[in-house]
């Protein structure tokens, strides 16, 4: 939470012509409700359901040489499951990483801004814990790039040229 994913997946797609995806914003239009409803009213158990069947249709959809750049939720790369159809799918997987008092800043500040509940930001502590916990998932993701006190364009630009991307052709 905080790493800048759907940010930085936009301006990603925006550089390169390719399509973006928010896999939260799927799973919302599948469900027809918001994430955070869905942890309140059906449990983190649902939401996790909910993640993988999404993610599972998302990269099923994946034409070969198509671009595109996918925002996965914070936890979805923690999960087994989604762990191995993402390794499955042979796509490479960006880590955005911060410290995390940055990290809680910024979730903080998105949550005040939209004026929506974070359900899994509750105190710094906590946050630290959940940080903590994923962090060694994280860590397996084909790239790593630290995202403090950079712009979301610098993150992208780096993102850019470690992958070696290409924008798509107009025909």
């Amino acid at each position: 939470m905080g790493g800048g994913k759907s940010s930085v997946g936009r301006v990603l797609s925006e550089h390169l012509g390719w399509t973006f995806e928010d896999l939260d914003q799927r799973i919302e239009q599948r469900e027809r409700r918001r994430v955070d409803e869905i942890f309140r009213d059906s449990g983190e158990s649902e939401f996790r359901r909910a993640e993988h069947a999404a993610l599972k249709d998302l990269l099923s959809e994946l034409p070969a040489g198509a671009g595109r750049i996918v925002a996965l939720g914070g936890g979805a790369f923690v999960q087994k499951h989604n762990a191995r159809i993402i390794k499955a799918a042979k796509v490479p997987t960006v880590f955005l990483d911060a410290s995390v008092e940055e990290l809680w800043r910024r979730c903080r500040q998105q949550a005040d801004d939209e004026g929506m509940e974070r359900p899994l930001l509750t105190t710094l502590t906590s946050f630290r814990k959940l940080y903590d916990a994923r962090r060694p998932h994280y860590s397996k993701a084909f790239l790593r790039v630290e995202t403090g006190g950079k712009t979301v364009d610098k993150i992208a630009a780096e993102v850019v040229a470690a992958l070696d991307l290409r924008p798509s052709r107009t025909v």
